[in-house]
């Protein structure tokens, strides 16, 4: 619900308003209450994170907040713990995405419908990070290379669409493997430093369970990747009441979208996959990859 992903970025934009305030980096926030830097900086960014009202409260004596101050962030922060609520009482069935539905292509909603009741999304990315991982700012980056006079309310928009979108993930059953080109890590979407932090939350990502990073290096030689475009596999639960079962591919082209059901075109997107699978770094390889590349972004 779109209450939901704003009342997140409202106090993750006043907690981190106390926080540089303060003079403290995130590191230190997230030793401060046992938790990463990353925590810290998705709940800055108004995303989903496992931090409690004693984390919160912890967070705001470590700042030095002022009473009026501690006031006002616990008062977002309750708003937030409340449209969380009503979110799981009315479940998805408005979708999401209607609210912003201005934001995005004509044939956007029909994916994000499709993820939405998806238990398996297997993507292939040459050029951007896949949407479903993107940070605030990689987004943000990613909206203005197409439309650089678009206003701020409209873009801070379609963040919160991500934001939302991203939630998805948080479902253990939902399993996510992103296949990607080296490439991707090296184009430079709002520079070296929206880059870094990029970069990090890929290799943060890819230790939870149900996500998967692999990466083809430029040295993979020839392979299926390199005549591709970017495409999605989406695969639903044998039970699903939503969509049938059958697996459909997405074709990204430009602001129009493309979608395969017969059963000869899944197969051979699915064989795609298999051959890039063949010649992509694990898991473990590929973030050793990303975190050398954000290392070069931060020097």
């Amino acid at each position: 619900m779109a209450g939901l992903a704003a009342s997140r970025v409202a106090f993750g934009s006043y907690i981190r308003e106390l926080r540089t305030r303060s003079g403290k980096k995130p590191l230190a926030a997230g030793l401060e209450i046992d938790k990463s830097r990353q925590t810290v900086v998705r709940m800055e960014n108004g995303y989903p994170t496992n931090a409690s009202t004693n984390d919160i409260e912890r967070l705001l004596s470590f700042y030095g907040a002022s009473p009026e101050d501690r006031q006002e962030a616990l008062r977002l922060w309750q708003d937030m713990r409340s449209e969380e609520k009503i979110a799981q009482q009315q479940g998805d069935s408005r979708g999401y995405w209607q609210p912003y539905a201005d934001q995005v292509a004509a044939h956007l909603p029909r994916y994000l419908r499709l993820e939405a009741a998806a238990n398996r999304v297997t993507t292939y990315q040459s050029v951007l990070v896949h949407g479903l991982l993107q940070t605030p700012e990689y987004r943000r980056a990613v909206t203005r290379i197409d439309e650089p006079d678009l206003s701020t309310v409209d873009t801070e928009r379609r963040v919160e669409l991500t934001v939302r979108r991203q939630e998805r993930l948080n479902d253990p059953n939902f399993h996510l493997e992103l296949l990607m080109s080296e490439s991707v890590l090296r184009h430079r979407p709002g520079g070296p430093p929206v880059m870094a932090e990029q970069l990090r939350w890929l290799a943060e990502a890819s230790r939870r369970d149900n996500i998967s990073v692999r990466l083809v290096p430029f040295d993979a030689g020839s392979h299926r990747g390199l005549t591709v475009q970017p495409f999605t596999l989406i695969q639903f639960p044998s039970l699903s009441r939503d969509v049938v079962d059958a697996p459909v591919v997405y074709l990204e082209s430009g602001s129009a979208g493309v979608y395969h059901s017969k059963p000869d075109l899944v197969r051979e997107y699915q064989e795609v996959i298999a051959r890039i699978r063949e010649v992509a770094l694990s898991e473990s390889d590929a973030v050793d990859v990303i975190l050398r590349i954000a290392k070069e972004y931060e020097a």
